[in-house]
């Protein structure tokens, strides 16, 4: 009984780990997909922008869909700053794994803010965009600011 349920644990074990293991085999592969994230996250964000700030035309589908696209993106990142992945070509600073409570807040308040942004998206009211675009800005440039090298 005691040899069944050790190797159903180490079976378990190996099942639940296997995801992580997969995702990222080696610490290159988690920067190349957190620096994706961000280009993604970062391009679709850009688009609200031109509108916000009046660059373009305001189009109030296309900024849900994007607002959408963000809040989705602002999601994935975080997993890829793993052990190891301070090394290599990326401009994430060591404050990262140095101050981590400061670092998932920061996180924490993009994505809460972004989450903001795409409701006020869906409103398709111009003037609630705008003021939501600001504030998660103003979220991002606050963790790139103390997490980000230029």
């Amino acid at each position: 009984m005691k040899k069944a349920l050790v190797a159903a644990l180490v079976a378990a074990t190996a099942i639940l780990s296997t995801p992580a293991m997969a995702q990222f085999q080696k610490p290159e592969d988690a920067i190349k997909y957190r620096k994706a994230s961000f280009t993604v996250m970062a391009a679709h964000f850009g688009r609200i922008g031109a509108m916000a700030n009046n660059r373009v035309p305001f189009d109030a589908k296309v900024a849900a869909d994007n607002a959408a696209i963000v809040e989705t993106m602002s999601k994935l990142p975080w997993a890829a700053f793993g052990a190891g992945t301070d090394k290599g070509d990326t401009r994430a600073l060591p404050a990262i794994w140095t101050e981590q409570a400061k670092f998932k807040e920061g996180a924490d308040k993009m994505q809460a803010e972004v989450g903001k942004l795409a409701a006020a998206a869906k409103t398709g009211n111009l003037d609630a965009i705008k003021t939501a675009f600001g504030a998660a800005g103003q979220s991002c440039k606050a963790c790139h600011d103390d997490f980000r090298k230029d």
